[in-house]
């Protein structure tokens, strides 16, 4: 029986496994970039898969490599599917790797990207938990192996004008972005009757500090919701899932390109 979740472009054309070890041996490295995803297995709320994140991920690389030819030479490798989701920890279906886990994993395919004559690595995420990690990790690999390593997390500003102020702030797991995408990519798995509106009540008067950037504080998914999620995942629709997929699909094929092209030596003057 075929198996469908390795056809389409990307995995026809551009799936570095489905090459025989000669063929990989003789492309051309000197501008090839390796793409490296990193998802998740966590929950999401009663609505959505704990495959979200992973999920989310193949699919935009689905749509992104529809864009390219083979002499872009952007390369695909396969998913890591599991990531660091350990404020989820006391949510079934929830399957997360230690921090020293997955930067161990990050540094040994690394090591192997380099040893196959690459010399550009891009670690592209589709879990926040996984961020400050990968970051790290990125410069790591740099140091340990000389590869020029990209980071990047899936976005497009474009989002902000489909969804209201509050999700656009707030609505950070579980809501009507990522219910929209899923929808979009494998309806059936999704069950809107269960979708749920879920913000957190982040005090006015706490001004200084967030879930995230340089005024963190460290939360657990129950810190935060009663639900599991952090948004409106009641106004999610496959329309819009189809629009954000597209525009941040988008997004990701020209960064590949640039990243492809850049040239680390070239910001010395």
């Amino acid at each position: 029986m075929l198996n469908t979740r390795y056809s389409g472009n990307a995995y026809e054309h551009f799936f570095l496994p489905h090459l025989s070890s000669d063929q990989v041996k003789d492309i051309p490295k000197e501008k090839a970039l390796a793409v490296l995803h990193i998802g998740a297995v966590e929950q999401h709320g009663k609505h959505l898969p704990t495959f979200t994140d992973t999920l989310i991920g193949e699919g935009l690389l689905a749509k992104t490599f529809e864009k390219f030819t083979r002499e872009d030479n952007i390369w695909l490798l396969p998913s890591i599917p599991y990531g660091k989701s350990t404020e989820h920890l006391y949510h079934s279906g929830t399957f997360s790797l230690s921090a020293l886990t997955l930067q161990n994993i990050l540094m040994d395919l690394g090591k192997s990207t380099a040893n196959n004559g690459f010399r550009r690595l891009l670690i592209l995420n589709t879990h926040g938990g996984n961020n400050d990690l990968l970051n790290m990790m990125a410069r790591d690999i740099r140091v340990e192996t000389g590869l020029m390593v990209f980071r990047l997390n899936p976005y497009s500003e474009k989002t902000k004008t489909l969804i209201t102020e509050e999700e656009a702030e707030y609505g950070i797991h579980g809501g009507d972005v990522e219910t929209s995408m899923v929808l979009d990519f494998k309806k059936n798995w999704v069950d809107m009757n269960l979708a749920a509106k879920d913000f957190f009540n982040f005090p006015e008067n706490k001004t200084s500090l967030n879930l995230k950037g340089n005024r963190y504080f460290a939360w657990m998914a129950e810190d935060i919701s009663k639900t599991g999620i952090a948004g409106d995942a009641r106004k999610a629709t496959m329309e819009k899932g189809k629009e954000i997929n597209e525009n941040i699909s988008d997004f990701m094929a020209e960064t590949f390109l640039e990243m492809a092209d850049f040239e680390i030596d070239d910001l010395k003057k």
